[in-house]
């Protein structure tokens, strides 16, 4: 498989959704989708949400104005879920709430020596699709995690500080006493 192209060609580029994906091939933008790499949105047991038994409540929001990948996303989801799984075993909810709809695309370029013979520059440059991303605004939320009590809170912002390291974006944790 082919390697990435690091994630700061992408995440801070001013971009128009790319997403027209139609049922007619002829009027379709995007012939190839590729496939989603975030398995699962909501882990835990959102029971205890519903029920009222996870009243304290963080939410990490970004501060500004990004595109994360769809592997970034996966990657904070399975530290968050194990960290949290070992901590609290089951007493817990999170969710992952941005959708990677906007499929970003790659003009695959050659170098070295005897290159220049086998790719076509800027002609016909509008590049193959290459994997998915949010497009999040400032104040845009991006996790969601409930726990029962204040000492679990605690583990779980210190948890969400430690994936700032694999986001591209400024982030920042809100925390809320849900009272019902």
């Amino acid at each position: 498989m082919a390697s990435l192209r690091k994630a700061s060609a992408y995440s801070k580029k001013k971009v128009v959704p790319f997403t027209r994906v139609s049922k007619k091939r002829q009027k379709s933008y995007i012939k190839t989708v590729p496939h989603q790499k975030i398995v699962k949105f909501t882990m835990g047991k959102e029971s205890l949400l519903n029920e009222g038994k996870l009243p304290h409540q963080l939410i990490a929001i970004s501060t500004e104005k990004v595109q994360i990948r769809h592997n970034a996303f996966e990657a904070c989801r399975q530290f968050i879920n194990k960290k949290l799984d070992q901590e609290l075993a089951g007493q817990y909810f999170f969710r992952v709430i941005p959708f990677p709809h906007h499929i970003q695309r790659e003009n695959k370029m050659l170098t070295g020596a005897g290159a220049d013979r086998m790719q076509t520059g800027m002609q016909l440059s509008y590049g193959k699709s290459v994997g998915k991303a949010a497009i999040l605004k400032p104040g845009n939320k991006i996790f969601f995690v409930a726990v029962p009590n204040e000492k679990a809170a605690h583990f779980a912002r210190k948890v969400l500080k430690q994936i700032k390291s694999k986001l591209p974006c400024k982030t920042k944790i809100l925390y809320e006493l849900n009272k019902k």
